[in-house]
C-alpha cells in the first residue's frame, strides 16, 4: 500500500536528485510497505526516485519463470531513469521504505541551459554504467563462494564500511541477485562463517561482522 507521507504538500527535492536536477525541481515523499510494488516493467516511465530510508530491488521475470535481480537501491540512491518511455523492470520495496517522487519532465525542464546539472546528470548515468559492468563481473564469477563474498565487499563498499553490516534483503534476493539458488547462498555465507571471515549479529543472520576484509577480497578473486 501507499501512503504519501506528507500529505499533498510539495518540497524541494535534496540530496543527490537535487544535484541532478537542480534547485528548481519538487518533489513528493511516499512510504511503501515491505513487498510493494513502485513501478512496473513495462509501465510508462513519468517519474524519477531516489530513497529516503529503506531498500527496493529492480528485477526482471525471465521466460523461463525465473526472477533475475538488476540492483538493489539503498538510501541515497536514484533509481527510475530509463532510456526510453517504459520501464524496463520491475521496483518493489524490499522493507518499509520512503522514497522521493519527481516528474521527469521536472527534472529534464529543470536542467535546461543548465551545464552543471547535465554534468551532474553525465556522472549519475556514468555510475549506473559502471554498476551494470561490476554486476556483469560478478555474475562471471566461477564459484558461489567467490560471488557471495564479492557481494559483501559490494555492500560493504556501498554502506561506507559499516561496523555492522546491516542486509535489509533476504537469501533469495541475493540469489536472484548473482545467479543462484537460495541454498546455494545459503551454504556459502554458513563456509564464510566456518572460515571465521565473517559472523552474524543476531537471529535474523541479515546483520553481518566481516571479520577479515583482506579474506574476503581473496575469496572472491
Amino acid at each position: 500500500m501507499l501512503v504519501r507521507t506528507n500529505g499533498a504538500n510539495r518540497r524541494p527535492i535534496d540530496g543527490h536528485l537535487a544535484a541532478v536536477a537542480g534547485d528548481r525541481a519538487f518533489c513528493s515523499e511516499f512510504k511503501y510497505r515491505r513487498g510493494t510494488e513502485i513501478f512496473g516493467e513495462d509501465e510508462d516511465a513519468e517519474y524519477v526516485y531516489q530513497i529516503s530510508s529503506g531498500a527496493v530491488r529492480t528485477s526482471k521475470m525471465l521466460p523461463d519463470g525465473r526472477r533475475q535481480i538488476n540492483s538493489f537501491h539503498l538510501p541515497g540512491d536514484m533509481f527510475g531513469f530509463e532510456n526510453g518511455a517504459t520501464h524496463r523492470f520491475t521496483a518493489e520495496a524490499i522493507i518499509e521504505t520512503v522514497v522521493s517522487i519527481t516528474r521527469r519532465c521536472n527534472v529534464v525542464g529543470a536542467m535546461t541551459n543548465r551545464e552543471k546539472d547535465a554534468m551532474n546528470l553525465f556522472g549519475f548515468v556514468t555510475q549506473n554504467l559502471a554498476h551494470a559492468e561490476n554486476h556483469m563481473l560478478l555474475l562471471g564469477r566461477k564459484t558461489a563462494l567467490e560471488k557471495v563474498a564479492a557481494f559483501l565487499l559490494e555492500m560493504d563498499e556501498r554502506q561506507s564500511h559499516p561496523n555492522i553490516l546491516i542486509l535489509p534483503m533476504n537469501r533469495r534476493d541475493i540469489g536472484d541477485y548473482l545467479g543462484l539458488t537460495l541454498e546455494t547462498v545459503s551454504r556459502a555465507f554458513s563456509t564464510l562463517r566456518d572460515v571465521q571471515l565473517l559472523r552474524f549479529d543476531g537471529a535474523t543472520q541479515r546483520r553481518v561482522k566481516l571479520l577479515d576484509l583482506e579474506g574476503l577480497v581473496l575469496r572472491s578473486a
